[in-house]
């Protein structure tokens, strides 16, 4: 008779005990244990040559003397290379994220808050795909009829050729070692024929699906609506989430399916479920956005067969998503009209530089203790700048309210852009324009030194490519001929002078502003 057995698993890390707890032994999570109910089988389970066929074979502990010989390892020599084709998504965004394009049986999750664009993303995603492979999209939160009606609101039925008419790689998936480079003839009598949808949230009807099928990418939106008959607890526990994902995994190795998961977040901004989720997968995806503004991040945070760290941008708009070739133009202000306490500065997400425009606001304060507020940049690091032109340079930031801000939103929380701020900063406090052909780049110490960052090159071309004339950068690097002139400085004070010469007040500054005749 199979006996019950009731253990406790936390939410936040997965780790198990046997008995409830108001903080969980493993990462420290209040109220994170929950009840789940197992049951051992009475039933023997046959060894298959384990550990008690081992001890047998060793003849009651004595040893015998034979050679080493391996019986399943294989030395990296014996491994046949495979040279992996990646496919094309139809967003170059995307495809950057994921390292240059999706690899046949990857296993992807992507998490987002809700509404910020994740099943917008893999429908487009999966109508691209359909026009060469099959595709499979799995959705357990719609019906077909909605799913539909999404899809021609963001007309998904519109070839590729209309929306990038680029030369596509075309991989043919029995041949993963070949690739050739051909125009995609595009039918439009069969545009969508290759997309299958199926709603439902049974782990075996869908597993049952794709044996049928045989699709080469299956999306799944949500992996937490999706439960497992077998197992007792609600779909999006933990035991569900770590089961279903395991039995996806194993499909996608065995049979070569792509996966493309959807996961929900927390409030806290971390992916629903078991930490054990992340692992499993091969890359881990997250959907960042304003819902105040247009602009949405891919961000990488796990790629096993890519860089981590790296951003794909979007733009959402009435079609859907669409892709941000150039992201410094989105996060740049107006350079013709500058205004004080502003400061152009070259952030890199990954291998990629954007240029961002900061923009600071210093008044007096009129509380004990002054205010500092930091939006698209980390506050400890603010702080720490402040503190830094108070005692290096003399600013009484103390008695100084002191606001700072990216221009789109975006986070730059990077050290190379300590010297953006402090330059906004103090320009705004001497009421100043940075010239606005000028950008900053290096971090500030404590001493009030001008450090040396990484990927310098790469910010430079990225600035010279957008027709800046100078950079004030840290002092002892040597760079190439990039058409830019280049300013080096040691000490905070020095790039403040260099940044912000001395304006002298004329005649004409003096003279109040004439009112306009009606």
């Amino acid at each position: 008779m199979a006996k019950p057995k009731t253990f406790f698993t936390c939410n936040e890390c997965g780790a198990e005990s046997p008995q409830w707890f108001g903080k969980c032994p493993a990462c420290g999570t209040y109220n994170s244990l929950e009840e789940q109910i197992s049951i051992q089988s009475s039933v023997d389970v046959p060894s298959r040559g384990g550990v008690s066929s081992w001890q047998s074979a060793q003849g009651n502990g004595k040893s015998h003397a034979k050679p080493a010989k391996a019986r399943a390892s294989l030395t990296f020599d014996q491994i046949t290379d495979r040279q992996i084709a990646r496919w094309e998504s139809g967003y170059g965004e995307l495809d950057r994220v994921l390292g240059g394009g999706i690899v046949p049986g990857s296993m992807v999750l992507i998490g987002g808050d809700p509404g910020i664009g994740k099943s917008t993303l893999l429908l487009q995603v999966s109508n691209q795909l359909a026009q060469k492979y099959r595709i499979l999209y799995v959705t357990g939160e719609e019906s077909g009829q909605q799913v539909k009606l999404r899809a021609s609101r963001l007309g998904v039925s519109k070839p590729a050729s209309e929306v990038n008419e680029e030369k596509i790689t075309v991989v043919d998936p029995t041949l993963p070692i070949e690739v050739v480079d051909s125009t995609l003839p595009i039918d439009p009598d069969s545009i969508g024929a290759n997309l299958y949808v199926l709603p439902e949230t049974d782990l075996e009807e869908i597993l049952r699906e794709i044996d049928s099928l045989k699709p080469n990418v299956a999306v799944i939106d949500s992996i937490q609506t999706v439960f497992f008959p077998a197992l007792t607890s609600a779909p999006g526990s933990v035991a569900q989430v770590r089961e279903c994902t395991a039995a996806l995994m194993k499909v996608a190795k065995h049979e070569d399916v792509t996966m493309l998961i959807v996961g929900h977040v927390t409030k806290e901004g971390a992916i629903a479920g078991p930490k054990v989720l992340e692992h499993l997968v091969d890359t881990v995806l997250y959907f960042e956005g304003d819902r105040f503004a247009s602009h949405r991040l891919l961000r990488t945070v796990k790629n096993r067969f890519g860089a981590t760290h790296e951003i794909g941008i979007f733009e959402m708009v009435a079609e859907g998503l669409r892709e941000v070739s150039n992201p410094s133009e989105l996060f740049l202000g107006n350079r013709d009209d500058p205004a004080p306490g502003t400061a152009i500065v070259v952030a890199c997400e990954g291998t990629r530089p954007i240029v961002v425009e900061l923009q600071a606001l210093v008044s007096p304060t009129s509380y004990p203790s002054p205010r500092r507020a930091g939006t698209g940049v980390d506050y400890n690091r603010l702080v720490q700048i402040l503190a830094v032109l108070e005692k290096r340079v003399g600013i009484p930031m103390s008695k100084l309210d002191s606001y700072v801000a990216s221009a789109g939103g975006l986070n730059v929380e990077e050290p190379a852009v300590d010297l953006g701020i402090a330059i906004a900063i103090v320009a705004s406090f001497r009421d100043r324009i940075v010239d606005p052909g000028t950008v900053l780049i290096g971090e500030v110490g404590l001493g009030g030194q001008v450090r040396s960052v990484s990927q310098m090159e790469l910010r430079l071309k990225e600035a010279a490519k957008l027709g800046f004339k100078r950079a004030i950068v840290p002092k002892g690097t040597k760079f190439p001929d990039l058409n830019i002139e280049i300013l080096q400085v040691s000490k905070v004070i020095d790039a403040i002078i260099a940044a912000i010469p001395h304006q002298e007040l004329t005649a004409d500054d003096l003279e109040p502003d004439e009112e306009e005749q009606p």
